[in-house]
């Protein structure tokens, strides 16, 4: 909650209600994941028609992600429901588009393994150090989503019915290899800071001086 100033006194400004266009977004987000997942698997992934079907609901579900921060910053509708939900939303999209992916043999598992350990290792990560402050997410991370998002609806298209078939899945394995090089990389830009926090935060500081203290 934060405050405002009003003839010299620090008031609390309540936090916007829950019950938000953004967070409608959010919640409709994670309600097209098992949809997505649904249309994607029907007849094994061979079904042409469910995979355009497939692809378009995973499109709406992108752009819905982009559209409900922004809309929440531009309206001040910023709620603790939304910074909670919205990247579990965006967790749960690209894992299941992952999984479900490898499930009909569009991508390797050892991928889908790797970048979901990623996503989960650095998740916890976050609430290993919440004590010493909080990490936001870098530029780095924000490419890494555009690419895993932009890979994933790449391959769950009908390639083989497209002309031209090589060069889209040519296409399509490029930005996932890019997508698996960032998402490596940014982890472990991650791990670093994460250790640089915990031995340079207020808390470490103060920590280290009750133990130096001790030892006089």
């Amino acid at each position: 909650m934060s405050t405002e100033r009003t003839d010299g006194i620090s008031m609390p400004i309540p936090e916007p209600s829950p019950w938000n266009l953004p967070n409608a977004l959010t919640v409709l987000r994670i309600l097209l994941v098992p949809v997505f997942v649904w249309l994607l698997l029907q007849h094994g992934g061979e079904d042409t028609a469910m995979r355009w079907w497939a692809w378009g609901v995973f499109a709406v579900a992108i752009v819905t992600d982009r559209i409900d921060g922004d809309l929440a910053r531009a309206k001040g509708l910023v709620t603790t429901f939304g910074k909670v939900a919205d990247p579990i939303a965006d967790k749960a999209l690209t894992g299941a588009g992952l999984i479900t992916l490898s499930m009909i043999g569009e991508i390797p598992w050892w991928i889908t393994v790797v970048i979901i350990a990623r996503e989960l290792g650095i998740t916890a990560m976050r609430f290993w150090v919440i004590r010493h402050g909080v990490m936001p997410a870098s530029r780095g991370g924000k490419v890494k989503t555009f690419l895993q998002a932009l890979a994933i609806g790449l391959f769950v298209m009908p390639l083989s019915t497209l002309p031209v078939e090589w060069l889209w899945r040519g296409l399509a394995w490029a930005i996932l290899i890019a997508a698996l090089v960032v998402t490596i990389a940014t982890a472990v830009d991650y791990v670093m800071k994460a250790m640089t926090l915990r031995s340079t935060s207020e808390r470490a500081r103060l920590k280290q001086e009750r133990k130096a203290a001790r030892g006089r």
